[in-house]
């Protein structure tokens, strides 16, 4: 019997519901995954608070790894007993085994462990969609990055470094400083919207940022607005903080010719192709020692509510990972 974790409606932690389920037989183009691991992301918490609208009832959880016990007809790009994981819909990562897509399984290398894979795959393909497609960050592009001493932000100052980007990170508070200097930033701020921008210009010597990425909305908009240069672009991907508020056109045009993106991971993977293509920019990048996944703790799949609190509440140190 395997158990999946389910929501009944928008809630706190305490709606993530623990059920039983029958094992499934896979149709045409699915596989039955047994899974080792399950990733756990803020977008996780948003879809169950009710921020990111979801259909409920609903599964969660969207990146996870393990082997594949069945496949269904027409599957030919895995077998049985293949190692996999993933990091796209459809949503129901929060499970001991479930039905997947066989297109949108990644084949993990022998030398990656499945909790690593569930660790590094959403949030480095995130990575690597932001940094490479995105804006293509280049030697001498100056970043700032919010989140520096997090899960995700770790692996993206480490990436912006090896891509020859001068890395400024943003963390929220002090004891985040050194974490966020070991994974590859020039420079650290605390987050303080009142002296954010002059740090920055003075850090780039009067130049501002090529690039700012921004995962907490609503309280960092308008100093992330003010800490780059004319023609620069803001990457307002996530909102831990809240939405943003909307922006008149006329703010980007007084604060320097600005650009504003709002992009999207389901956007950047929406084929399987491309899907695959990212998933093995980062496979290459955790192998050649580019990014490295760093797990904060793990959690028994029962103890999701606690993993969920831990996330919202900002303790985390890294990724966290669920074990069925």
């Amino acid at each position: 019997m395997a158990v999946s974790v389910r929501i009944n409606a928008a809630g706190g932690p305490e709606a993530l519901r623990l059920e039983a389920v029958e094992p499934q037989v896979p149709g045409p183009g699915q596989v039955w995954l047994e899974q080792a691991a399950i990733g756990v992301n803020p977008l996780d918490a948003g879809q169950r608070k009710g921020a990111v609208a979801i259909p409920f009832p609903s599964g969660l959880g969207l990146e996870g790894a393990g082997r594949v016990v069945a496949v269904g007809p027409g599957v030919l790009n895995v077998a049985v007993g293949d190692r996999v994981g993933y990091a796209t819909g459809p949503l129901g990562a929060y499970a001991s085994a479930r039905l997947f897509p066989a297109e949108r399984l990644v084949k993990l290398p022998d030398a990656l462990g499945f909790d690593e894979a569930a660790a590094v795959l959403f949030k480095g393909i995130t990575a690597q969609y932001l940094l490479k497609t995105t804006y293509a960050v280049v030697p001498g592009t100056k970043v700032l990055i919010y989140g520096a001493g997090g899960a995700l932000g770790q692996l993206m100052c480490a990436w912006a470094r090896h891509l020859g980007a001068l890395v400024m990170g943003v963390v929220s508070k002090p004891e985040s400083v050194e974490r966020a200097r070991v994974a590859g930033c020039d420079a650290v701020f605390v987050f303080d919207p009142a002296t954010l921008p002059a740090q920055v210009l003075e850090a780039t010597q009067g130049h501002k940022a090529d690039v700012v990425y921004d995962p907490m909305g609503r309280v960092t908009l308008n100093a992330s607005l003010d800490c780059l240069r004319p023609r620069g672009l803001l990457v307002s991907f996530g909102a831990t903080s809240g939405l943003p508020a909307p922006i008149e056109v006329g703010t980007l045009n007084a604060k320097g010719s600005l650009f504003l993106t709002r992009p999207s991971l389901a956007a950047h993977t929406a084929t399987a192709a491309e899907y695959q293509e990212r998933a093995q920019d980062v496979l290459q990048a955790v192998a050649s020692g580019i990014i490295t996944p760093h797990i904060w703790r793990r959690y028994a799949l029962a103890d999701v509510a606690v993993a969920h609190a831990d996330l919202e509440q900002g303790r985390s140190q890294g990724a966290i990972i669920l074990t069925p």
